[in-house]
């Protein structure tokens, strides 16, 4: 085994960081915290305008960018020997929040790699259990993990990095840091080691495990030594954002810290690190794990829920707090979206005419949107709170409900269109950037069964108002008036209002049908409004499997 050894505060007292066990390895020392051991300094740079929460200083610090409108960003990526759960999505989700934040409203261009661990204990006993190589077991789970990061809609990273696409430069890191001092070699970690907190950076191979050859023996890399080689292999000594969950941060993260400044001889590695909360299954204070088997994966959550639902559930909650799932909390999520969907179609609707409402104060609406936009930019730029972004939006669309709201039959009253239009386009817009979307209609592309649906639904809805507007033009009632020697006029009256009673009743099944099918609809999800010229109709929010299931009946 090889270990690093460090001292505590400067480059000539540098800490190192933790244990392991076996024999012929390469082990590291940790002598207090990375974090403790001296002030943070803050990188000369680029202001970025956002002020972002930095667990190195433990306060919030304006995040400043070596190069101007770019961001050098590692994020620590999935041990891939098994399906992912709810537990990663969550810190992926939030994480790719903040990026798409740092893109599309600062207009910031985020270099992002995300290091793979393809072999470790875990993969290899999984492996052995499923009588397959680690290397066939790892590339099937990293697939599996991809795709499941595609359904969540998190954006992949610039590069993926396999750990063992990169063992001769682990193997040169480690080299390194002997060369400086604060590692070395001992052939039975348990009884050699120098210091109690020291812990492997290179483990000797056991019988028929997978190895490769090193200047200490066969053997593979300990866990902290891989993100600090493949980080410095793309980005340097100098890193602006390193991202993981809260569990990482002690000790992997500090480890990292301590390798990478006696590998550059630097004062500061990585600059701002940014760590994702927990997430909590309702009723329980443990973070969801495999270990604690208290876990949903990702495909059975996407059998209930959609991406989007997810998307806003993580919106809700800052990203670095701690966060409680139920299906109660994905419920709220769901009708969030669901007033948000209602609102857009109810606003396209008046913008179309189909929809007429009393004159709109429009000086409210655009000092709202323009506060709102305000109000947005500055939640942002507050460590990425999302949460109170969401809530400007909410209260945007109240406002544009309220006005909605006012219904006439005038149809001679005025429109304003323009500035429904302008919050329409700002909040499809706001949700875009973030991942998200509530366009009224789809394009089909590829045969996307949700864009035939909603053209299907379209016709049937149209098909629907032509024969309700057939039922309900009935002749008016002609007015009995009493006037004496004019019976020839009240007989022909009388025979006006028999007809018109007659036709109601030939047209009632019509009407009866076509309020059927408004019911039948609604049972999956699908509502449609009538209003005074034309209907319209709006997809209520809907788990996955629940879409799937209205899709494959219609």
């Amino acid at each position: 085994m090889t270990m690093l050894r460090g001292a505590a505060a400067a480059v000539a007292r540098r800490c190192g960081l933790g244990a392991g066990s076996g024999g012929g390895k390469v082990a590291a020392r940790r002598c207090c915290s990375a974090a403790r051991r001296r002030e943070w300094v803050p990188p000369v740079g680029r202001d970025s305008g956002i002020m972002a929460y930095n667990s190195r200083s433990r306060t919030k610090e304006p995040l400043v960018l070596a190069k101007d409108r770019v961001a050098t960003w590692y994020s620590c990526g999935p041990t891939v020997y098994d399906h992912a759960h709810l537990g990663h999505a969550c810190s992926y989700v939030r994480f790719d929040i903040i990026r798409r934040i740092m893109t599309k409203f600062f207009g910031i261009e985020v270099i992002m790699v995300m290091g793979i661990t393809d072999i470790d204990d875990k993969i290899i006993k999984r492996a052995n259990e499923m009588n397959m190589s680690p290397v066939a077991l790892a590339r099937i789970y990293e697939e599996d993990f991809k795709q499941d990061m595609a359904a969540l809609k998190v954006l992949p990273p610039t590069a993926y990095m396999r750990v063992t696409e990169n063992i001769p430069q682990i193997i040169s890191f480690i080299e390194t840091v002997i060369a400086n001092g604060q590692a070395y070699a001992t052939s039975q970690v348990n009884t050699d080691k120098r210091y109690g907190k020291d812990f492997a950076l290179w483990k000797a191979a056991k019988p028929q495990e997978l190895s490769w050859t090193s200047p200490w023996g066969k053997g593979r890399p300990g866990w902290h030594i891989e993100c600090s080689t493949i980080s410095s292999a793309v980005f340097g000594k100098q890193l602006d954002i390193h991202t993981g969950g809260i569990d990482l941060a002690f000790p992997h993260h500090e480890n990292e810290i301590a390798q990478c400044e006696v590998y550059h001889q630097c004062e500061q590695w990585g600059n701002y690190f940014l760590h994702s909360g927990h997430l909590h299954v309702k009723g329980s204070q443990e973070k969801m794990s495999k270990s604690l088997k208290n876990y949903v994966t990702v495909k059975d959550f996407l059998k209930k829920f959609s991406s989007d639902q997810f998307r806003m559930y993580c919106l809700r909650s800052r990203y670095s707090s701690a966060v409680e799932f139920s299906d109660e909390s994905m419920d709220d999520a769901k009708n969030l979206l669901q007033a948000i969907s209602s609102f857009i179609k109810d606003a396209n609707a008046y913008i179309k005419g189909q929809l007429i409402c009393d004159p709109v104060r429009e000086d409210i609406l655009w000092e709202r949107l323009a506060s709102t936009k305000v109000t947005v930019k500055a939640s942002f730029a507050d460590d990425f709170d999302t949460s109170r972004a969401v809530a400007a939006i909410m209260d945007l669309i109240h406002h544009g409900n309220r006005q909605l709201k006012a219904v006439t039959k005038d149809t001679g009253s005025p429109r304003s269109s323009v500035v429904y239009g302008s919050i329409i386009s700002y909040i499809e817009g706001f949700f875009n950037a973030l991942g998200m979307s509530f366009e009224e209609r789809q394009v089909a592309v590829k045969g996307d069964s949700s864009a035939v649906l909603s053209n299907v639904i379209d016709e049937l809805v149209q098909f629907r108002t032509k024969v309700r507007h057939y039922a309900l033009a009935l002749p008016e009632a002609a007015e009995t008036v009493l006037v004496e020697g004019d019976a020839g006029a009240k007989g022909s009256k009388r025979e006006e209002n028999e007809k018109r009673q007659q036709l109601m009743g030939e047209r009632r099944p019509l009407l009866e049908a076509c309020d059927s099918l408004r019911e039948n609809l609604a049972a999956f999800g699908i509502h449609i409004k009538d209003r005074a010229a034309v209907s319209t109709w709006e997809m209520a929010e809907r788990g996955g499997q629940a879409e799937q299931q209205a899709q494959g009946k219609s």
